[in-house]
């Protein structure tokens, strides 16, 4: 049985949070004319919980958000709220304000967006914090795309297959996202920061082909 990451005090942002993420979701299965049972099916998550994360009752880990986003034919970044953006970048610049940002609150990890959010591209690039004792959860997960990243500061434990690594400072990955993996901080008083960048193979407008299922 892994480490759980520490339980934090839940502060008044957090359940906004959720509420603004399980919208988001809402609004794209909505546009894909997908069924909250179809999707269930998909990703082997039960309709209620589903229900429950579109309406902003339950707060879902990161490994849950990938495998929903994977349904959906979209990238993680596409969950991100987007912020106010100088008019002038064409979508190519993000100032430091601008950055948008998912906070996993109960799991200790936290993504900001580094490129415009809701561009549609395939590549997207992320300051992934970890908490102390932060994590993915015990179980591995796989989902579309591409991905690596750069430890900047603190040390990392990676999964992948069967294979497990600490990452220190300065040491870096890649690895093909459909190979199963989790990750998270091994240090209980130290937060970690990964940079980190994910490419998915396609952004789909429309319903999905059938997508393997991840048990989450």
């Amino acid at each position: 049985m892994g480490k759980s990451a520490p339980k934090a005090k839940e502060k008044a942002g957090e359940p906004a949070m959720d509420l603004a993420v399980g919208a988001r979701i809402r609004d794209l299965r909505h546009g894909r004319k997908l069924s909250l049972e179809s999707v269930a099916a998909k990703t082997e998550l039960s309709v209620g919980f589903l229900s429950q994360i579109e309406r902003g009752l339950s707060s879902p880990s990161l490994r849950v958000l990938a495998v929903i986003a994977d349904v959906l034919g979209i990238g993680i970044a596409a969950l991100f709220g987007s912020r106010a953006s100088d008019g002038g970048c064409d979508g190519i610049i993000t100032r430091v304000p601008e950055r948008a940002e998912l906070k996993l609150w109960r799991t200790g990890i936290s993504k900001q967006l580094l490129n415009p959010a809701g561009s549609g591209g395939r590549l997207n690039l992320f300051f992934v914090h970890l908490a102390p004792g932060g994590h993915t959860g015990d179980e591995l997960y796989t989902h579309d795309g591409e991905e690596a990243g750069l430890v900047l500061e603190g040390e990392m434990m990676l999964t992948v297959d069967a294979e497990t690594w600490t990452l220190k400072t300065g040491d870096s990955f890649r690895f093909a996202s459909r190979r199963p993996h989790r990750f998270g901080n091994p240090d209980r008083a130290t937060k970690a920061v990964v940079l980190w960048v994910n490419c998915v193979s396609q952004v789909t407008q429309h319903p999905p082909a059938a997508t393997a299922a991840v048990r989450a």
